[in-house]
């Protein structure tokens, strides 16, 4: 499985300074991602190396963002102080997780400053909402070169995840082999403290040297 990006929620009226905040801390400067519209979220965008993203992502005061799986995630967690959502595992065909999962996956699509629309599928937001040392899934749709990675610089990557959660559960849920949930990134096991459990920091390589985003 590997790594597609790492979501991290911000209170909307915040959302500016979490984005500069996120951005001084790593070296690099964030683009204005647009709007979800089926979500009633907006995200920031930052691409890394390895074909991987970091969104910062905002609640709109919008009926989607009560309605929507992902929108009741970003506006929870939001409210709950801003920080890390969780981090998402990229699929070639998401239709075998459809199966594995005997649930559908649902579209979603983001509106681009630019006026492009880029679209995907994705499954397990309320299963992260649930739990949320699990990630989500998405399968992109259209021209490859589109994906929110386009344009990575090659100063910023991600070296290693610090989950709280039980490895077993989780490679379970993303139906890995191997032991490991992810073939790219490093996952650090945090012990759990009750419902305390998910993605509690990042570790980046950046121009300022190596940096852990908690």
């Amino acid at each position: 499985m590997r790594l597609d990006h790492l979501a991290y929620a911000a209170p909307t009226d915040h959302l500016a300074d979490v984005v500069q905040r996120i951005g001084s801390r790593l070296g690099a400067a964030f683009s204005d991602g647009g709007v979800h519209p089926r979500f009633g979220t907006r995200n920031f965008i930052l691409p890394l190396s390895g074909g991987i993203y970091l969104e910062i992502v905002a609640a709109l005061d919008h009926p989607a963002a009560d309605n929507a799986p992902f929108g009741r995630a970003v506006k929870q967690r939001a409210e709950d102080g801003g920080g890390w959502l969780g981090w998402v595992v990229g699929v070639d065909d998401i239709g075998l997780v459809e199966q594995r999962l005997g649930r559908s996956a649902v579209s979603g699509h983001r509106h681009r400053p630019d006026g492009f629309d880029i679209s995907w599928r994705q499954i397990g937001v309320n299963d992260l909402i649930n739990d949320p040392q699990l990630p989500f899934f998405i399968q992109w749709e259209g021209d490859p070169a589109e994906h929110p990675s386009a344009g990575a610089t090659g100063e910023v990557g991600v070296t290693r995840l610090e989950i709280a959660g039980d490895p077993a559960a989780v490679n379970s849920w993303v139906g890995s082999t191997n032991g490991h949930p992810l073939d790219d990134v490093e996952v650090e096991w945090l012990p759990t403290d009750g419902d305390d459990v998910g993605l509690v920091a990042v570790h980046f390589d950046t121009p300022l040297g190596p940096v852990r985003l908690d």
